[in-house]
């Protein structure tokens, strides 16, 4: 399989007499001739974490079934491949044993067959359910290693710090797609602290009946993966200290703090894997004063896959007193910035809300509706508005009663972003 990173940077070079802040969007295309090509053995294992607790009684774990069962279906024959049953602890449903079995139509056939004998009963310690994907995982050499983590409720069996520790732990072992399923329980942020670190997808999924389509997209697009785990490298000059570098699309997610130095001014910074799409990195560097009519590369990006790198592309710097140059407005810089503060506001706006704080709350959210109009996001400008409701006097305001859902919905999806229209 070949393919390749096409990279661009779109920024405004000038910056004003005294201007120390740079700001730059690297979009990041991979291209290939074979991505997505049916047939091709890209060495999948696959491990499938179901939440079984109490709460997953009835129509959720009925349908969380048929989800799972849709995921063996589509199992090539040779792909590895297990289901846990998660509670308080890890359970294996199929194999019986902590192993990955090989997918064939005969254990496809026993795998659902034991997916169907599951019932709902117990507490809820996702932590347990990933240190147990991570041990499957060590037994296989399979490039692409990939869980699929669902859940209806709060993480009550272990303490935040112990989860957060097998998260990290889990970092570059596997990658997590993670969903919460029902109209109540569970929480926007441990299934943000999943997929973040773990380099997946997230969604709430309120209706149950919707899994089995989302487990087909997950699946779909996971088979088209063709590069795995790929890095995005960032040289920086003494003179310039990095603010952040955020991915930008298609969800927020910041990457500051997950460099690691690979030389004194590289720092290295994991993507995940990837399928033939595109990609947003919002990078900000602090620099030293400088002069007018000078000039600096303020950064040098590539993106790097094992031995394989990208060409370099540069950040650059020039300063002038040329107040026409120094004020361009760089659409995807503009465009990506407003994103993110929707997803603050959205953040300031629940914070309110559950303090008591309806007028603030009330702005807040209506400031991040308009700005999502503004973006052309539109399934954020409808998840927001499920917020606010008319007082009758033809005033807008925030909802006195939240269903809990609603706001776990929308810390989620204000996260999730559109690319700058073609008119812009």
């Amino acid at each position: 399989m070949t393919f390749s990173f096409a990279v661009h940077v779109d920024q405004n070079e000038y910056l004003p007499a005294g201007g120390r802040l740079m700001d730059a969007v690297i979009s990041v295309t991979l291209t290939g001739d074979t991505l997505g090509a049916p047939g091709v053995d890209r060495g999948l294992a696959r491990v499938v974490l179901l939440d079984t607790s109490g709460s997953m009684s009835g129509n959720k774990i009925a349908q969380a079934k048929l989800a799972v069962n849709a995921v063996i279906a589509a199992l090539p024959d040779g792909v590895r491949f297990a289901i846990v049953a998660g509670t308080e602890v890890a359970t294996m449903v199929y194999p019986s044993t902590p192993t990955l079995a090989e997918a064939s139509a005969a254990t496809r056939k026993k795998a659902r067959q034991a997916v169907g004998r599951l019932v709902a009963g117990g507490g809820t310690a996702i932590g347990t359910w990933l240190t147990m994907a991570r041990q499957l995982f060590e037994g296989t050499t399979a490039p692409i290693r990939h869980a699929v983590l669902l859940t209806d409720g709060r993480n009550e069996h272990e303490s935040t710090e112990q989860f957060h520790d097998t998260v990290l732990a889990c970092e570059g072992a596997f990658t997590c797609d993670a969903r919460g399923v029902g109209d109540a329980g569970w929480q926007a942020r441990t299934l943000e602290r999943v997929a973040d670190t773990l380099h997946g997808s997230v969604r709430g999924l309120p209706d149950p009946t919707t899994l089995v389509q989302d487990f087909r997209e997950i699946t779909e697009k996971l088979m088209g993966t063709a590069a795995v785990d790929v890095s995005l490298r960032l040289w920086m000059p003494a003179r310039a200290k990095l603010r952040f570098l955020k991915q930008v699309f298609p969800r927020i997610v910041d990457l500051t703090d997950r460099g690691t130095a690979i030389t004194p001014r590289v720092l290295e910074f994991p993507t995940g894997h990837w399928s033939a799409e595109t990609r947003d990195f919002h990078v900000s560097v602090e620099l030293g004063e400088g002069e007018v009519g000078e000039a600096m590369v303020v950064a040098r990006v590539r993106m790097s896959v094992g031995d394989h790198e990208s060409p370099e592309h540069r950040v650059r710097a020039f300063w002038t007193d040329d107040p026409v140059l120094s004020t361009r407005i760089s659409p995807q810089v503009a465009h990506f910035t407003g994103q993110q503060r929707i997803a603050e506001l959205v953040h300031d706006g629940l914070a309110a809300h559950q303090a008591g704080d309806l007028p603030r709350a009330t702005d807040r959210l209506g400031r991040a509706i308009d700005l999502a109009k503004q973006a052309g996001n539109a399934e954020t400008v409808d998840h927001l508005g499920k917020l606010i409701e008319d007082d009758g006097a033809g005033t807008l305001r925030v909802r006195d009663r939240m269903d809990q859902v609603l706001r776990e919905m929308a810390d989620i999806e204000s996260k999730r972003t559109t690319r700058v229209r073609p008119e812009e």
